[in-house]
């Protein structure tokens, strides 16, 4: 489905809009989240924050959508835009981005973080303290000082720790944690780079900040502690872990390839 065909549907079936008051908006992926969606939202309503909570779920199955309705008739700050598929994390994020440009309010700040109760919501106002300084994108790090991982098996940090440093090569800027999901956005990067975003599903996190250093905003890294899901499996399949090291590869070599044709002109 096309950018276009999608934010159409986004007008047509989100029904609220944002508050005149809304400055903060959590954007959370959704797909098959019924464990976790209605604790989580919960948590996040209590911080104290003029937030609006933005859920884009592709169709889950096991009735998310259904949770969020029915919070939808207790909050009147949530959201939701319910997608015909499971079109990819990359789509779901620029999806929610210009869902909350297109509102007459937009928020100054949007919040991404997963709905698996992996990230504190307790958090965000971490982020958000770093983003009032001037950062435009702020990266709730794992491996920064400060941050770790808890209940991860050791071959899982070890991939990760790889793929972080691979990723942190292609984007040409020295990030920890390239791949975390937790981060903060300024409304201005958001306006920005939405239109250069073309990833459809993890890469999006490499994406963002390669954007951010070509556009030449700032990249500000926080410490988190990451937990590992509490509930429910994981939705990371191999095709798109095939996507995200392909993205990567594909502009290691692009950079390689641009290096050896200078060399070769001198």
């Amino acid at each position: 489905m096309k950018r276009e065909t999608r934010a159409a549907l986004s007008h047509k079936e989100i029904g609220k809009k944002l508050s005149s008051s809304t400055t903060v908006a959590v954007l959370l992926p959704t797909y098959c989240e019924a464990e976790n969606i209605e604790s989580l939202i919960r948590k996040l309503q209590l911080l104290k924050f003029n937030l609006t909570i933005t859920v884009i779920d592709d169709s889950s199955p096991d009735g998310t959508t259904n949770i969020i309705k029915e919070l939808q008739n207790e909050y009147d700050n949530i959201l939701l835009l319910v997608r015909p598929s499971k079109l990819g994390l990359g789509t779901a994020i620029t999806d929610g981005f210009g869902l909350l440009l297109s509102q007459k309010n937009e928020p100054k700040y949007i919040i991404t973080m997963d709905a698996d109760y992996s990230h504190n919501p307790d958090d965000i106002p971490k982020l958000l303290h770093a983003a009032k300084q001037g950062s435009d994108l702020i990266i709730g790090s794992r491996y920064c000082k400060g941050g770790k991982i808890i209940g991860w098996h050791q071959i899982r940090l070890i991939i990760s720790r790889l793929a972080n440093i691979l990723a942190s090569a292609t984007v040409r800027m020295r990030i920890h944690d390239c791949t975390s999901g937790l981060r903060c956005y300024s409304k201005e990067y958001v306006k920005t780079v939405l239109s250069s975003l073309h990833s459809q599903t993890y890469e999006i996190q490499i994406e963002t900040i390669k954007q951010a250093r070509l556009q030449g905003f700032e990249v500000k890294e926080i410490p988190i502690t990451f937990v590992n899901r509490k509930r429910g499996k994981s939705k990371l399949t191999m095709a798109e872990f095939k996507c995200f090291f392909f993205y990567i590869l594909k502009n290691l070599f692009s950079k390689a390839t641009i290096r050896l044709r200078t060399k070769r002109k001198k």
